[in-house]
């Protein structure tokens, strides 16, 4: 064996340490804005993290609901997302994610991704009830005001494809175009069956009924439903009827939203 050899050998231990620690020294530091696109882009731009702060292992940012994948109806919620990352999972190509919203959920969610997919734990949060208005008909028309509560079962992305159940709940809601208050409570449910949706719209009580069954896929979308008024408010909210649809007869109008 030549000196040089001999040298080389000696030397490579030291070598080997310096190398992992820079790795390690990298991992730690690495910022809470690496995981701010990939956020975003397994939800398909739904929810999405902005003004992060911290590192990928134990960081926070403000979370921004979108109901269009276009950025429809965006909206910062109030508080932060705080997270934690477990390290061995990485090691087999995983990022397992403990994850909570401080002021709007009440329990922390688990968000486990990988090259193949990602999957989160049933949680809930309560939103303001104009994040809605990114859904179309007939919440854009509404304008409705108060608080929503959104929770869903085992969610899992694999690819473009999404499988889980949503549930939207909307309790004695006002709208900003009518005087009746309030005008009623509401339950919409999406299930989400891979490359499309389900979306089916109910009324739980309310001055103001609403019903309808659609379907959603990244091609197109298509609603209808109807809304009507009990008989003791249809003279106040005839003039929000107009608004929503058209009559198909007189105390029932038609909700249609296709694209």
């Amino acid at each position: 064996m030549s000196y040089w050899t001999r040298r080389a050998r000696a030397g490579l231990p030291p070598v080997i340490v310096a190398a992992v620690s820079v790795c390690a020294t990298l991992l730690v530091m690495l910022p809470a804005a690496w995981i701010v696109p990939q956020f975003a882009k397994s939800t398909a731009g739904h929810v999405n993290l902005v003004d992060p702060a911290g590192s990928l292992w134990h960081g926070s940012a403000t979370l921004m609901l979108a109901a269009g994948s276009d950025g429809s109806g965006a909206m910062l919620l109030p508080g932060r997302v705080e997270w934690r990352t477990a390290f061995w999972p990485l090691v087999t190509g995983r990022v397992r994610m403990v994850m909570r919203q401080t002021q709007a959920m009440p329990d922390a969610v688990t968000v486990d991704a990988s090259l193949r997919g990602s999957t989160m734990t049933p949680g809930e949060i309560v939103v303001p009830a104009a994040l809605l208005s990114g859904l179309g008909a007939p919440f854009n028309t509404l304008d409705i005001d108060g608080n929503v509560r959104l929770s869903w079962t085992d969610w899992r992305v694999l690819g473009r494809n999404a499988y889980g159940q949503l549930t939207v709940t909307l309790d004695d809601i006002g709208s900003r175009v009518s005087r009746v208050k309030p005008l009623g409570s509401y339950r919409v449910v999406v299930q989400a069956l891979g490359s499309s949706a389900t979306i089916d719209l109910a009324t739980a009580k309310g001055p103001l009924m609403l019903d309808g069954h659609g379907t959603l896929s990244q091609e197109s979308t298509s609603f209808r439903g109807s809304a009507s008024a009990a008989p003791e408010a249809r003279e106040n909210l005839a003039g929000l009827l107009n608004l929503l649809g058209r009559h198909t007869d007189p105390n029932t109008v038609a909700l249609v939203l296709t694209r």
